[in-house]
């Protein structure tokens, strides 16, 4: 009886044990190599370990998580019907236009270019939308180039999940004090947030 106890005891342990999802780093070992070891790409091993700031400089014993289950708390989920491609676009041009914004400003970017793919007066795909012609700066002066940073990336999934109506109605956003067009003027405004005016 002791046998069969100690038998079910070892089972249990084997099939209700949390699985390691931690990587010791050892010498030899960078970022790259362990992301492709664990099938990720680099961006999100990235995602997964905040606490790394430079992911050249990682040490012997050091913990890298692999897994979201280890690491810091999982960004809400993407709405389904967008790539990885317009998401990151979406967050680099919410980078461009709004980096020195309050963070409820860059979701509120990120819900106007929402917002005209949803409008029968603009395309609708998030590139489409972005890339039309004579309608971003980023996209004409090459800011859009230019990789997203870790708020603007967590301001877009805001947008595309529990922030949608940040900005509802709004199709447009300008600072008025740099403007060199002034058309938006005459539109109503929706809302304003930092240096930015929202409008219908």
């Amino acid at each position: 009886m002791k046998k069969l106890i100690a038998l079910l005891t070892v089972l249990a342990t084997l099939l209700f044990a949390s699985p390691t999802f931690a990587y010791t780093v050892k010498s030899g070992d960078t970022m790259t190599k362990i992301a492709k070891e664990n099938n990720l790409t680099l961006q999100e091993l990235s995602r997964l370990n905040p606490q790394i700031e430079n992911l050249d400089l990682i040490f012997v014993g050091q913990t890298v998580h692999t897994n979201n289950l280890e690491a810091e708390p999982a960004k809400p989920e993407i709405v389904v019907g967008y790539s990885e491609y317009e998401i990151d676009l979406l967050a680099r041009l919410v980078r461009a236009e709004a980096e020195s914004e309050p963070f409820q400003g860059k979701i509120a970017v990120a819900c106007v270019v929402l917002n005209r793919v949803d409008s029968p007066s603009f395309p609708n795909t998030i590139k489409e939308v972005i890339y039309e012609k004579g309608q971003f700066q980023p996209v004409q002066n090459g800011q859009i180039n230019k990789p997203a940073d870790e708020d603007s990336i967590k301001a877009v999934h805001a947008a595309l999940t529990e922030n949608r109506n940040v900005a509802p109605g709004s199709l447009f956003f300008y600072n008025p004090d740099i403007a060199t067009s002034r058309w938006l003027d005459s539109r109503t405004t929706t809302l304003v947030i930092g240096n930015h005016v929202f409008k219908q």
